[in-house]
C-alpha cells in the first residue's frame, strides 16, 4: 500500500485520488484553503482518504501529485517531497495563468518548472492529455481490446516505470518515455492532447507533435 499525496485536490487532483482508494492506497488531500473545504471528499473516498495542509500532504507522501495553478508552483513544499516522485498534471494556458516568457518562448516546459522547483524530487510528467472526467470512465483491465494509453515523461527511469505502473493499475496502458523534457509532445494543441489513443496510436501523435512556433 502506497500512500499518495495530493499537493492540489481540484477536478485532476480528486478523481485521481478516487482511483487510487479504489486500489487501496491511502490518500492525503490538500488545496490552499484549507483541510476542512476537502470534508466532502474525504466523506466520499472513506477511511483511507484524509485532509491536511500542502506540508502534510507531501510529508506524508511516498509518492506526490501536484495539480495547482502554475502561478502556485513557488509555494509547493521542498524538503518534504526531497528524494520522492512527483507527478506534474499541469498545463500551460496562458488565458488562465498569465504569460509565463520561458514557457512562450519554449526554452522550457511546465515539468521542467517543477522539477527546478523541487532539484531534490524526481519530478514525472503524467495525466495531463486527458480530460479529467475520463480518468475514472476510460480506464480498462489489462489486456482489453482498444485500452486507452497514456504518456509518462521522465529523467529518472526508475520514477517513470513506478508512475508507469500506477498507470496500469488505474486502468491504461502506459507509454514511458525519457527525458522529461519530451514532455511538450503532448501538451496542449498536439495530436495526442485529449484523443482516445492506444498504446500502438500515441507514439505516432508524439512524433507528430510540433512546437507552438513551428506551427
Amino acid at each position: 500500500m502506497t500512500t499518495i499525496g495530493f499537493i492540489g485536490s481540484g477536478h485532476i487532483g480528486s478523481q485521481l485520488a478516487r482511483l487510487a482508494v479504489a486500489q487501496g492506497h491511502d490518500v492525503v488531500l490538500s488545496n490552499s484553503r484549507g483541510p476542512e473545504t476537502l470534508a466532502d471528499l474525504v466523506a466520499e473516498l472513506g477511511p483511507h482518504a484524509r485532509a491536511a495542509t500542502p506540508v502534510e500532504a507531501a510529508a506524508a507522501a511516498d509518492l506526490a501529485v501536484v495539480s495547482v495553478p502554475l502561478g502556485a508552483i513557488d509555494s509547493i513544499p521542498v524538503e518534504p517531497l526531497a528524494g520522492k516522485v512527483v507527478i506534474d498534471t499541469n498545463n500551460y494556458y496562458p488565458q488562465r495563468d498569465g504569460q509565463i516568457a520561458e514557457l512562450d518562448d519554449e526554452s522550457t516546459t511546465t515539468a521542467e518548472m517543477l522539477q527546478r522547483h523541487l532539484p531534490t524530487s524526481r519530478v514525472v510528467k503524467a495525466f495531463n492529455h486527458i480530460n479529467f472526467t475520463h480518468l475514472t470512465t476510460h480506464g480498462a483491465p489489462a489486456g482489453t481490446p482498444g485500452r486507452r494509453a497514456l504518456g509518462v515523461f521522465g529523467d529518472d527511469p526508475d520514477a517513470v516505470a513506478t508512475v508507469g505502473r500506477l498507470i496500469d493499475s488505474f486502468g491504461f496502458d502506459a507509454l514511458e518515455v525519457t527525458p522529461l523534457s519530451e514532455g511538450w509532445r503532448i501538451q496542449r494543441d498536439t495530436p495526442g492532447y485529449g484523443p482516445r489513443l492506444t498504446l500502438d496510436e500515441l507514439p505516432d501523435a508524439l512524433a507528430q507533435a510540433r512546437r507552438y512556433r513551428e506551427m
